[in-house]
């Protein structure tokens, strides 16, 4: 499998994370290499609430997962391999397809559209 093709693999993988939770969200981006998705709470700056995405990049796959900068607690527990992973707060870069790490990620993004909940964000 060549890279980009190992790419869109993880992309595709990654966009199905969130898109179970595009229900309660709203969709700016949609395409074939970027998945970005915002709260329809608008923010202080008069702009919505950022809640996650994934894009393929040039090197890697990434994914942004916006509640876990806004509660770093939802990391607690968050695996060795995965931290590896995490470039900044909120961000996790694949350059391969990780099954385990992707089942980690769905359960950090659940936690975190609870925690947007909980918090009056959705």
């Amino acid at each position: 499998m060549s890279k980009h093709e190992e790419f869109k693999n993880i992309f595709s993988k990654l966009r199905a994370i969130l898109k179970q939770h595009e229900n309660k969200l709203v969709v700016v981006k949609n395409t074939e290499d970027n998945y970005y998705l915002d709260t329809a709470h608008i923010m202080k700056n008069q702009k919505p609430l950022f809640f996650g995405a994934t894009n393929i990049k040039k090197n890697y796959v990434s994914y942004h997962l916006m509640p876990v900068y806004v509660n770093p607690e939802l990391l607690s527990g968050i695996s060795p391999e995965l931290e590896k992973r995490r470039q900044g707060k909120s961000c996790f870069n694949f350059k391969t397809s990780d099954p385990v790490l992707f089942k980690e990620l769905a359960k950090i993004t659940r936690a975190g559209i609870a925690d947007y909940k909980s918090q009056g964000y959705l």
